[in-house]
């Protein structure tokens, strides 16, 4: 036994901060994604439902309680990991997402892909979960930034997404990077979100398109190699 494996410092024990971190998330990815689930659920009450304040006040509750759980994750996980700033760094998607709370549901998305690789290798080809993982995560954050765009524009002076369909139209309009223009947000904190939700557009469009070119290449590879020589 070399003098590394003597000292334990590569040892995988309970004492090792890796070992410690993958123990945490592995416990609370489901919690964490039923979590966001509740966020997700709780916020489009509070924007589309009339309900009674008590019924508000619940599900103000229910949000505030699911940033409390990222929260705290968020602090046990660097507390964990004995790298501070550079878990700021490193985590840059979990650093954002305690602080913009309309990007929690991509918590989804992560916990699919834990799913995944609990039943053994993955099912899909690396270039179908690429595309699977992006069209979920459009999904999610198109219904957050629909709901966001709507709470924020439907009573402002001047707006032109009066309904939540407009707020769902403009929304995809803005992720596929057509921008129609039939309706726009109007008020400060709208055109904030919109300049965030034309970012992630623009982000998932490239990874399915590239990953797409990326299939086609490897299939037009494959065949010429299948090829019989001189053909």
């Amino acid at each position: 036994m070399d003098a590394r494996r003597a000292d334990g410092t590569h040892s995988p024990g309970p004492h090792n901060p890796d070992s410690r971190q993958a123990h945490w998330e592995a416990r609370t990815e489901i919690p964490l994604a039923l979590a966001s689930l509740a966020f997700l659920a709780a916020y489009a009450l509070r924007v589309l439902a009339h309900l009674p304040k008590a019924a508000l006040d619940f599900c103000l509750a229910v949000t505030l309680a699911a940033w409390a759980l990222f929260a705290v994750d968020y602090a046990v996980r660097m507390h964990l990991s004995g790298q501070r700033l550079r878990f700021v760094r490193t985590h840059l998607l979990d650093t954002v997402v305690l602080f913009l709370p309309l990007l929690r549901p991509l918590r989804v998305v992560k916990l699919y892909e834990t799913v995944q690789r609990r039943h053994g290798r993955p099912r899909l080809a690396l270039h179908a979960r690429v595309i699977a993982y992006a069209g979920l995560a459009a999904l999610l954050l198109g219904f957050t930034g629909a709901l966001a765009v709507y709470q924020q524009e439907h009573d402002a002076p001047g707006a032109s997404i009066r309904t939540f369909g407009d707020s769902v139209w403009w929304t995809c309009a803005t992720l596929a990077t057509v921008g129609y223009g039939d309706v726009v947000p109007v008020t400060p904190l709208g055109r904030l979100i919109a300049v965030g939700v034309m970012a992630i557009g623009l982000a998932l469009l490239g990874a399915v398109t590239g990953t797409f070119a990326s299939w086609l290449l490897q299939v037009f590879a494959r065949e010429d190699d299948e090829r019989p020589p001189g053909s």
